[in-house]
């Protein structure tokens, strides 16, 4: 299914007009129909490096605020020339930096927020609201408002079901003018506010739009990762809804690793688990931490120590039920094409051995290719039970994601996410403070 456009060409309206004038579109100008009684959705929606890439000539066409092949391609091909890593994800910041520093000034039509996504379109939303920040720090708070409905493929009509604002201008001017929100929100409709950036960037403006009540769409991936652990804990402490979608691309290793032990020859096993490695893309460590910390609170682990190595790698330990430790360690590895989400895991080892029979030990290796589960089959593997996996993974596009948590969530945080959050940030913080006292 392709993106699609709003029914019309936006209306331009002073910002303060818009609740009126959307008024009277549903009363007026769409007789009878009140518009679809499902929810809001409120998205930050930067698009720093699009609009970068526009900018400098190496994109022709709209700014539209989705991560299609032909941008990930042209953010590749600044990794490759602008004497950056060849493991830098394709949406880094330091790609941003790098094309701050080309000379340009072409100009397209910006298309964010008038661009649906067609997985997000069928879920028929109310109303959509996106904030698109531009790179001229002067520009001025324009407001556009047009009526939207899903194609007739999707289940849409003839009638509107929706409509969108869109709110364009420099993060100041956003600023000053989120006041506008409080009369597009209806009461009686669930909101969620989904930051389509990193976690870090203007955190003004995301405090002023995180109220308890909105249902928060996130990317611990985003950011620098104490910054995205501290955020994600201090929202789930709070009791705010909040879906994750570093979360979200774990599933299928976690549905993978319960289903190898679903057997009860193996289920046994797990309470014999002496090492865990987990390595991953890159070097940011939030999706490894967070898995690392969901099988800990599974098992009821208690982690005692964590330790940032000379190489970035972070070692942990982690007390039994029965008092033994099992280690847990997470490995960086430079890849040459990394994922568009950093820090994405390539590989899983867990190795379990029973005390009073380490001979009948079991190794479980879960990779993302079979050239994977070759290099963590080096070590610690003769006399156990091997069991290998090659887990695919999902290459769904961020939209598609967002989607499939708006039509799935029912508007609370998971409640293994809920536990394990706060065990992930302890670990990054402890390892951070251990690297720390070794200079001081």
């Amino acid at each position: 299914m392709s993106p699609q456009l709003t029914l019309q060409t936006p209306l331009q309206l002073p910002p303060d007009e818009i609740p009126s004038y959307l008024d009277q579109l549903w009363e007026k100008d769409q007789p009878g129909n009140s518009g679809a009684n499902t929810f809001c959705l409120l998205v930050w929606q930067p698009a720093w490096i699009e609009q970068e890439l526009v900018r400098v000539g190496k994109i022709k066409a709209p700014i539209l605020g989705t991560q299609r092949n032909e941008l990930i391609e042209a953010a590749r091909q600044i990794v490759l020339k602008g004497d950056l890593p060849h493991s830098t994800p394709p949406f880094d910041k330091r790609v941003v930096e790098s094309l701050s520093e080309l000379s340009g000034k072409e100009q397209k039509d910006d298309l964010r927020g008038q661009h649906v996504d067609s997985a997000i379109s069928a879920l028929q939303p109310r109303r959509l609201i996106t904030l698109a920040p531009t790179l001229d720090k002067n520009h001025a708070l324009e407001a556009l408002v047009a009526a939207y409905c899903p194609l007739p493929e999707e289940g849409g009509g003839n009638s509107a079901c929706g409509d969108v604002v869109v709110l364009r201008g420099s993060i100041n001017s956003l600023e000053k003018g989120l006041d506008i929100l409080d009369g597009l929100l209806p009461e009686e409709l669930p909101a969620w506010l989904w930051w389509n950036g990193n976690l870090d960037e203007a955190p003004n403006l995301l405090s002023q739009l995180a109220l308890p009540k909105q249902r928060l769409v996130i990317d611990t991936a985003l950011g620098e990762p104490m910054k995205c652990l501290d955020l994600l804990k201090g929202k789930v402490t709070s009791g705010q809804a909040v879906n994750d979608l570093n979360w979200l691309r774990l599933r299928t290793w976690r549905e993978t690793l319960a289903m190898v032990f679903d057997p009860p020859s193996r289920r046994n096993a797990l309470n014999n688990i002496v090492k865990l490695d987990i390595d991953i893309e890159g070097k940011n460590p939030v999706q490894g931490l967070l898995l690392a910390a969901w099988i800990a609170e599974r098992l009821n682990w208690k982690l005692q120590e964590s330790n940032l190595l000379n190489n970035e790698s972070i070692e942990a330990k982690f007390r039994r039920p029965d008092g033994i430790i099992a280690n847990f360690r997470l490995v960086h590895l430079p890849i040459g094409k990394p994922s568009i989400h950093p820090g994405q895991i390539v590989g899983i080892r867990l190795i379990c051995k029973p005390y009073q029979n380490p001979r009948q030990g079991m190794c479980v290796i879960l990779a993302s290719e079979s050239g994977e589960c070759m290099r963590l089959e080096a070590g610690g593997m003769a006399n156990m039970e091997l069991v290998e996996e090659v887990v695919p993974i999902q290459n769904n596009s961020v939209e598609m994601d967002v989607a499939r948590l708006l039509s799935t969530s029912r508007g609370s945080t998971s409640p293994l996410l809920e536990r394990a959050a706060p065990i992930a940030t302890k670990m990054l913080s402890l390892s951070q403070s251990s690297n720390s006292a070794k200079f001081n």
